[in-house]
């Protein structure tokens, strides 16, 4: 991906550039996408009411957060940021980074900056950071479009596990094209998940066709089980977490 400079907002500096993504449209999200910032003080973290702002590029910045009047007197300070879109999950892991559902915001580090003590790093220059949105429960998919539906829970104690990942993965059957599907559950261990592509088949001509259900809660611990559609389409699925 590309790096986004502070040109189109000359006059200020922002530390961050998001930029949200809805994965099961394949594009990127600003209309819609909130975004509320905290800050990590003597081991809590405090509400800001910084505002947030759409660049042309359909980035959201803070700009002159972490500015100071003595800069190279103050601390870097860490600040986390947390999505909201109605229908959505934020997926907060980096790409490619493990995943835990006990993380609930984009964690990082302002540096404190004035016009004559630049941040850390090249002024003005700051790498994008994607934010994947995730269909939530209550995404409204287009009429037409297979999903399953269950539940996530604790292999030893039953209890719901709120925020797993939830997916799905696969190759089609003409060209072989990977693909992957993916949700988060809600807050009482629910998820629904879209599965647009084909599954595989046990024979050429079987009618049903056969998904692996992978999730996780955090490395190590994780949970999955085999649906096949169409005749479990109607099925309330329980993944079983447990540690691995």
């Amino acid at each position: 991906m590309s790096r986004f400079l502070s040109s189109e907002l000359p006059a200020l500096y922002s530390p961050v550039w998001f930029v949200p993504f809805d994965e099961h449209a394949r594009r990127v999200r600003a209309a819609g996408v909130t975004v509320r910032l905290d800050r990590f003080d003597d081991g809590d973290w405090l509400p800001l009411d910084d505002a947030a702002v759409r660049t042309p590029s359909a980035a959201i910045v803070f700009p002159g957060l972490g500015r100071r009047r003595e800069p190279w007197a103050a601390r870097p300070e860490l600040h986390r940021a947390r999505f909201a879109a109605v229908g959505y999950q934020p997926l907060y892991p980096a790409d490619g980074g493990p995943f835990s559902a006990g993380l609930i915001g984009v964690e990082f580090l302002v540096r404190p900056y004035d016009d004559a003590w630049p941040p850390g790093g090249p002024a003005g220059e700051v790498a994008p950071r994607l934010v994947r949105l995730l269909p939530g429960t209550a995404f409204p998919y287009p009429p037409g479009t297979r999903t399953v539906h269950g539940v996530v829970r604790a292999a030893d104690t039953a209890a719901p596990v709120a925020n797993a990942l939830v997916e799905a993965a696969g190759e089609t059957g003409g060209d072989r094209t990977p693909w992957r599907e993916r949700t988060l559950s809600d807050a009482t261990g629910a998820f629904r998940l879209s599965l647009r592509w084909e599954g595989a088949r046990d024979a050429p001509h079987t009618v049903d066709e056969r998904f692996t259900l992978r999730a996780v809660e955090r490395p190590g611990r994780t949970g999955s089980l085999t649906v096949r559609l169409p005749q479990e389409a109607e099925r309330r699925h329980v993944i079983e977490i447990r540690e691995q």
